[in-house]
């Protein structure tokens, strides 16, 4: 029986190619990747240990091993850590209980009326919102989670400039964020949901990409206002590990930044009349 681990490491060694860890591609290659026996002599590891690593069969590597073998399979910094947190080798949640947004960061938000700002929780669940970014993001009514909107809101192809690219990072964060409490129920659900209903987000989480949000320019193409494109700035929450404060900014003074500012007022408007 094969581990999350295993899934891992075999799908990381899947995208690999030998050119880009020094080796010769050879001409009997019948996959892109590497072979398991390149990534041992990499990792400086037998083969019959990297083997039993894929296969489930050794679940606990040591540190110092699975260090070797990110650098093998040239794991960036999110999928290190992701890769860490499978292996058991890095701290897990203690509680289970639900999620909340610090009411003082709540206040902080809302004193940023041109600046959409979101409170994601672990698992992707809007914890907060300040008014702009609920203004910006009200084209969606499935559900406050962002993942579950990408791929099961009708709105979403249409509010994302470049969807796929949006779909796949949204896929490859969630994996890094909940990557720490697999048998969370919470994730479970959420999982099991986006595989039932949707062969992209399938395609998607096979591909076993673990990626932080970083910042990013992204383009909204908003139904009252129009293209904005804006920049993205991800912040950890220190005193809630694994929630994430998201927040967009537009050039001052540019037409994207006039846009947030309309979609502002016709926000206010809107409650004014509501």
């Amino acid at each position: 029986m094969t581990s999350e681990l295993g899934e891992f490491l075999r799908s990381r060694r899947g995208e690999v190619r030998p050119d880009d860890v020094g080796l010769p591609a050879g001409r009997a290659r019948r996959v892109p990747g590497l072979r398991r026996e390149e990534v041992a002599l990499l990792g400086g590891v037998s083969v019959d240990y990297y083997v039993r690593l894929e296969q489930g069969r050794e679940r606990n590597p040591s540190a110092q091993v699975l260090d070797a073998l990110a650098e093998a399979l040239r794991l960036d910094d999110d999928a290190r850590q992701h890769a860490f947190r499978l292996a058991g080798l890095a701290p897990r949640p203690v509680s289970a209980r639900p999620e909340q947004a610090s009411p003082h960061l709540r206040q902080l938000m809302d004193g940023w009326p041109d600046t959409p700002a979101v409170v994601l929780s672990r698992c992707y669940d809007v914890l907060a919102r300040n008014r702009l970014a609920t203004a910006l993001y009200d084209v969606f009514t499935y559900s406050d989670n962002l993942l579950l909107n990408i791929f099961r809101d009708p709105a979403a192809r249409a509010f994302y400039a470049d969807w796929q690219h949006a779909a796949a990072n949204t896929v490859a964060g969630f994996r890094l964020s909940t990557g720490s409490m697999p048998d969370d129920p919470r994730t479970a659900a959420i999982v099991e949901e986006l595989h039932t209903s949707s062969p992209e987000f399938r395609r998607l989480w096979a591909r076993n990409q673990a990626r932080g949000k970083s910042a990013e320019v992204k383009t909204f193409a908003h139904r009252d206002v129009g293209a904005i494109t804006v920049h993205m700035q991800t912040f950890d929450i220190r005193e809630a590990p694994g929630q994430q404060l998201v927040v967009y900014h537009a050039e001052p003074g540019s037409p994207d930044a006039q846009a947030l500012r309309l979609l502002g007022s016709i926000a206010a408007t809107r409650q004014s009349f509501a």
